[in-house]
């Protein structure tokens, strides 16, 4: 008899020698499973971008950062102002009699700083919180990608889990039909058939809990996308070459450090803070205007009325700080140790991308040789298994050992399933930290998935 082809995307035969049928697409029960139509990461990946609050809330505070940019620049700028007033005055003295008149004044102001510190490190300062911004709007889109695919991947797995609850029943039940015909006859104990029933009741049991659990991990992908999701998730394709690439661990560590949007966001935060102190410093510093005016007025001193008069003045200002009792130097002091924190904080961010994408890395190799090693394992674990049945028709070994043979196949099952999805997962991350576009990650996985349902019916018929 030939050994079962090994389906990884959760279609499995587990059958000894039996008639492989696949159902039609169908919708799963508990409404977990979708219509005939399917979708794959990238899809979900552009819906996402479109309805993910975190994505969003990360851009708005982007474009938020680039206003509050271009008004610190504001105060760089001329100032211009137009002033019109108009009065009703009434005179009374003793050299003349009362009197009453309106009278009118316009004037134009324009000022320009040609010497601000203070007002030009804070825009300074602005112009590097924007780019931090822009860098943090990256670093979330690269998480939230991270978790769509964390989420998309543990949807896969719980349905996966459940059909091979599913399998793993039927195929103890079938056992279970054969000890109780062998039973019937005299050539089996009753401890085996208890043992056999009492392993299907369980397995009906856990089969509710995987329901409820696929049920669960579809609502969680659902709350990214903003929808429902009810399409087949398109799944890994059984000729798919799980391989991180061939770059060195080093090349990912040095590409992290240059690319990283949180590193860079960070850099530019001290670059803030820098900014900061520097502008702080200039509350010690004198400012220089230039001020021109033009204004027309009727009215002359001490309210007088006069003819209309056209008056126009050019000026330089100068402000020269003396004393502000001691505010000015503990605000630079405070802004001091700002400046130590933004710091500190690099440095934190700049050993965390080491460890994140040194744990990526060498835990998507390990994924990758152990996927190999599952695969040869999930040969022998069936080899095993079909041997143990063979053997129990034949009265040889006892249903413990049909039982035990069963568990071991299935569970190289879902550790092969569980190590693809870690394995994936972990590019993601690996990509995520070493400053990948999200977009590319999400194109070369989805190049390993293809449609497929994990709903597949094993007809587990008899041999002996």
């Amino acid at each position: 008899m030939g050994v079962s082809s090994v389906v990884l995307g959760g279609a499995f035969m587990l059958a000894a020698g039996g008639v492989l049928a696949q159902t039609p697409p169908a919708t799963t029960t508990g409404g977990v499973s979708a219509s005939t139509f399917s979708t794959d990461l990238l899809q979900l990946y552009r819906e996402a971008r479109l309805e993910d609050p975190q994505i969003l809330a990360s851009h708005a505070q982007a474009q938020a950062g680039k206003e509050h940019q271009r008004e610190a620049l504001g105060s760089l700028l001329p100032q211009l102002s137009l002033n019109a007033g108009t009065n009703r005055i009434h005179q009374e003295n003793d050299l003349i009699q009362e009197r009453s008149y309106d009278s009118e004044s316009y004037s134009l102001v324009l000022r320009q700083f040609l010497y601000n510190k203070a007002a030009w490190e804070n825009y300074q300062k602005f112009k590097s919180l924007a780019k931090q911004s822009e860098s943090e709007a990256l670093d979330a889109q690269a998480e939230a990608t991270v978790e769509l695919a964390r989420r998309y991947f543990t949807a896969l797995a719980a349905e996966d889990e459940l059909e091979l609850v599913r399998a793993e029943r039927r195929t103890t039940q079938k056992s279970l039909d054969r000890v109780n015909a062998l039973y019937e006859k005299q050539l089996a104990l009753i401890t085996d058939q208890l043992d056999l029933k009492a392993r299907v009741d369980l397995l009906a049991a856990q089969e509710m809990d995987a329901r409820n659990q696929a049920s669960i991990s579809r609502e969680s992908l659902a709350e990214i996308v903003g929808r429902p999701v009810k399409e087949r998730l398109n799944r890994i394709r059984n000729d798919a070459q799980l391989r991180v690439s061939a770059l060195s661990l080093e090349s990912w560590v040095r590409e992290g450090m240059a690319l990283n949007p949180t590193l860079k966001a960070s850099e530019s935060g001290v670059e803030a803070a820098e900014a900061a102190l520097r502008g702080g410093k200039g509350g010690h510093y004198p400012t220089v205007s230039l001020n021109l005016s033009a204004q027309q007025t009727n009215e002359g001193y001490n309210n007088t009325l006069t003819p209309r008069t056209d008056s126009y003045v050019a000026g330089i200002g100068v402000q020269v700080p003396l004393y502000s009792g001691g505010s000015t130097s503990a605000r630079v002091r405070g802004l001091y140790q700002d400046q130590l924190v933004a710091e500190q904080q690099l440095e934190a961010i700049r050993r965390r991308v080491v460890k994140e994408i040194t744990s990526a890395y060498l835990t998507a190799n390990s994924n990758g040789e152990k996927i190999d090693a599952s695969r040869l394992a999930l040969d022998s674990a069936q080899l095993s298994r079909v041997a143990a049945e063979k053997a129990l028709s034949y009265g040889m070994v006892n249903a413990v050992d049909v039982l035990n043979s069963v568990r071991n196949e299935f569970r190289v099952r879902r550790d092969l399933l569980k190590t693809q999805y870690e394995f994936l997962t972990n590019v993601f991350t690996l990509n995520r930290w070493a400053g990948k576009p999200p977009v590319e990650s999400v194109e070369s996985v989805n190049g390993w998935l293809s449609p497929g349902s994990a709903v597949q019916a094993v007809d587990v018929g008899s041999e002996y």
